[in-house]
């Protein structure tokens, strides 16, 4: 008796997707052979860098006097704030990296979005696999390290996301990173940002996380303390110092060491958010206002440019 062959199912979906292209007039000869076989269209949403997109924290500026609106992205409120600001003028945007336990204290997000930023944080934790890199109850990182790598993936998949979004203003892009986010905000590569902000990382340490891979020119503020209790030398091998160390004359940047507690934490720090928020305005400076007008306290980006 002859045996029946079951065509495995990534085998069906590729099949699937070269019929596709066929009834649309391609010829598989044209296609190159990742196109044919590769079913990642299908795919996609349900990957662990989309869930990470699909499943992060968005914090809008609200209306007139209104607080700022929080919540994921599939939030009626969200949505409702969303569609408003497309209908007004897209919004310099932050995208903001949790550390290495997750998202937590969501004030410093929204004074962001009380000063006219609308800020996105990505959810690395709504991955189906993602283990801690470090110990919080030991103030120790760099297990699993490729999470490192997890988390570089997830700007530019964010990034990707994020281009079709006309609540976004393209040109005032800013990322944004504490501790282990910090880490991927010095390493990540791309060019699509006007200036980054790194809390509470040195970018010190053993060659897969030191320095920072930024653009030459784009703006940088780093922020950490020197008695950060995560990066003593019996904690950490050679993890002392602060980002300022790689600028190399970086135009624009500025290193914040703050010698004051043992916290790993700067945001808890008033002034901290402040130096934050002055250095984010400062890089909204309009090419297309002439007086190289700032955002003000309160005002959004329509703001910017007007009469």
């Amino acid at each position: 008796m002859r045996r029946h062959r079951v065509m495995p199912q990534h085998a069906m979906v590729a099949g699937a997707l070269t019929l596709t292209l066929l009834a649309a007039g391609c010829s598989v000869s044209t296609l190159n052979r990742s196109e044919s076989l590769n079913p990642s269209a299908f795919t996609e949403t349900g990957s662990d860098v989309a869930r990470t997109f699909e499943e992060a924290t968005l914090v809008l500026p609200g209306g007139p006097g209104l607080p700022p609106v929080v919540g994921p992205r599939d939030d009626d409120a969200v949505s409702r704030r969303l569609s408003e600001i497309e209908d007004e003028r897209p919004l310099p945007t932050v995208m903001y990296l949790h550390g290495c336990t997750g998202l937590d204290n969501l004030e410093p997000l929204r004074e962001l979005a009380r000063s006219g930023f609308a800020v996105i944080a990505p959810n690395s934790f709504a991955r189906r696999f993602r283990p801690l890199q470090c110990r919080p109850s030991r103030r120790t990182g760099g297990d699993n390290v490729f999470v490192y790598d997890f988390r570089l993936t997830e700007i530019s998949y964010a990034v990707h996301r994020l281009a079709e979004a006309q609540w976004v203003d393209h040109e005032r892009l800013f990322l944004f990173g504490v501790s282990e986010g910090g880490v991927a905000v010095a390493l990540y590569r791309g060019d699509e940002f006007r200036a980054r902000v790194i809390a509470q990382w040195t970018c010190h340490g053993n060659p897969f996380i030191r320095g920072l891979a930024a653009p030459v020119d784009e703006p940088i503020l780093a922020v950490v303390r020197d008695n950060d209790p995560w990066y003593t030398p019996v904690q950490q091998h050679n993890q002392r110092g602060d980002c300022g160390a790689f600028f190399n004359g970086r135009p624009g940047s500025q290193s914040l060491v703050l010698h004051d507690g043992q916290s790993h934490d700067v945001l808890d720090d008033a002034l901290v958010r402040t130096r934050i928020l002055e250095f984010l305005r400062s890089a909204l400076r309009s090419p297309e206002a002439p007086d190289g007008r700032l955002l003000g306290p309160g005002q959004n980006a329509a703001a910017l440019g007007a009469d």
